[in-house]
């Protein structure tokens, strides 16, 4: 009887990942490492993305595993990324559009540099990354695309508007590409994490479980009945896996266009 984890092989896969040097980029790209995919990694600080290019390619020898330092925010940049993977040569088949940032503040407090900078990384950079790489998608029999959403792209978490409304936007993105590339035998999915401890997370959960210490309660939000975060640990050197078993930490995907109910 063929195992559960045979039946997600990735041989013959090559992923190119953006935002994959740390937190659910770098959790991701283990993951599909371990599946059997050859990993294109992109990511702002090309240092740090080489020390985790050479960790995975340590840990996964049977797969290709190569990097690409980029802000995806600048077109050019965006348009380099598909000018290497052009000259590699590379049969690109799945994308996750990971990269994104926030800077949380009060709806009156941001400047229009600030939240538009936001909807820069999380929307338009994706928005871009997905019509460049249809050209090689549609060339693949099973391409597929992702796109890390938010939970406060569903509901409110205190994360900013700015924030909720740049993954709501990445959520409506991921319906309309889902039905308009059906035809070209594309799959568009979303998740929609709750919150993860990343380094980016750290401090702003640290004070959560302070106050949640203080006042001897449990982290659960009770709108959604779900642990407060998951657990990513993403320095290099560290072992990381984001396991299907740990989908319960996924308050919310979007499958072929169509949100699914909560993961519990």
């Amino acid at each position: 009887m063929t195992s559960r984890i045979d039946a997600w092989q990735l041989q013959g896969h090559t992923a190119l990942i953006t935002g994959a040097s740390k937190g659910i980029g770098y959790a991701t790209a283990r993951e599909l490492a371990g599946l059997g995919a050859d990993l294109l990694l992109v990511a702002r600080d090309p240092d740090y993305l080489e020390q985790v290019m050479v960790e995975l390619a340590d840990d996964f020898p049977e797969v290709e595993v190569l990097a690409f330092g980029a802000d995806l925010t600048q077109a050019e940049e965006r348009l380099a990324v598909f000018d290497w993977i052009a000259d590699l040569g590379a049969p690109l088949s799945l994308l996750i559009n990971n990269a994104g940032g926030n800077q949380p503040l009060a709806t009156l407090d941001y400047r229009s540099d600030e939240y538009r900078q936001i909807f820069e990384q999380n929307v338009f950079a994706a928005f871009e990354m997905c019509r460049l790489a249809h050209p090689q998608l549609v060339q693949h029999a099973n391409a597929a695309i992702v796109n890390v959403g938010s939970v406060s792209g569903v509901t409110h978490v205190r994360t900013g508007s700015a924030y909720g409304m740049s993954k709501a936007a990445l959520h409506q993105l991921t319906r309309n590409l889902a039905a308009e590339w059906a035809v070209d035998g594309i799959r568009v999915n979303a998740v929609a994490p709750w919150y993860i401890r990343t380094q980016r997370s750290e401090p702003a959960l640290a004070d959560v479980d302070e106050t949640y210490r203080r006042a001897g309660r449990s982290r659960r939000c009770d709108c959604l009945s779900m642990p407060a975060c998951s657990q990513l640990h993403h320095r290099p050197g560290r072992s990381c896996r984001w396991r299907v078993s740990q989908l319960r930490f996924l308050s919310c995907w979007f499958c072929d266009g169509q949100r699914c109910a909560a993961s519990r």
